[in-house]
């Protein structure tokens, strides 16, 4: 069974304006078809996410919809701009919503629902921050229960200041974008398919109670 890619688009454009988020999610997707890797795109803007941190937020959430197909997938993307220096709104949103998980956690083991799954991150933009946003998202991730492989990002961003962005400056042709696309791609496969061959082992439930053991306080 093919391995499946899903990128969580958290542009602030709604559907149909032009996303250059998508247009660098779309370069991202040739190079996992060329590794016979299944792909969706889902622009997280257009779903009517609400606000919150559970996994449904009552009537009319859209969050629901897209956290059935992150746990359908092997591997999730979070691809987001840059706004003032940072992810976007969409993309904190996003993790907020995804602390709802750690209630999900799996009765035997205590794995959550995210574990043997592998995530990475892509951003764009044309001002600085694309590191900061990085390193943020990664950490979320991480804590969710995805695995991250070696140099799970790319980006592209502009010069300094106000200016064409992804699509108009050509980012497409950028190598040093390319190139940590192509390596994002390639490991994120490489650690996917190794976890769907030998999935995690730890239990967290006897984990917990060691660590119950050793500690001065409860949690």
């Amino acid at each position: 069974m093919p391995l499946k890619a899903l990128f969580l688009n958290c542009t602030l454009k709604r559907s149909p304006e032009t996303s250059n988020t998508q247009a660098f999610i779309a370069n991202a997707e040739k190079i996992f078809h060329e590794l016979n890797v299944e792909t969706e795109s889902i622009r997280v803007v257009d779903q009517n996410v609400k606000f919150g941190n559970s996994s449904d937020e009552g009537e009319g959430d859209g969050w629901p919809g897209i956290l059935k197909k992150v746990k359908e997938n092997d591997i999730m993307i979070i691809a987001t701009p840059i706004w003032r220096g940072d992810r976007s709104a969409v993309a904190k949103m996003v993790a907020e919503r995804f602390d709802g998980i750690w209630s999900e956690a799996n009765e035997e083991n205590g794995q959550y629902p995210t574990f043997n799954k592998v995530a990475g991150v892509m951003v764009d933009g044309n001002e600085d921050g694309a590191k900061k946003a990085i390193s943020s998202i990664l950490f979320d991730l991480s804590e969710h229960g995805f695995t991250i492989p070696v140099n799970a990002f790319s980006y592209y961003v502009g010069k300094a200041g106000p200016g064409p962005a992804y699509i108009e400056a050509e980012g497409d042709r950028h190598f040093f974008t390319n190139r940590n696309l192509y390596s994002m791609v390639y490991n994120m496969v490489h650690l996917a398919q190794t976890l769907k061959d030998n999935k995690y082992s730890s239990n967290l439930k006897e984990l917990k109670e060691k660590a119950k053991k050793i500690s001065k306080t409860e949690e």
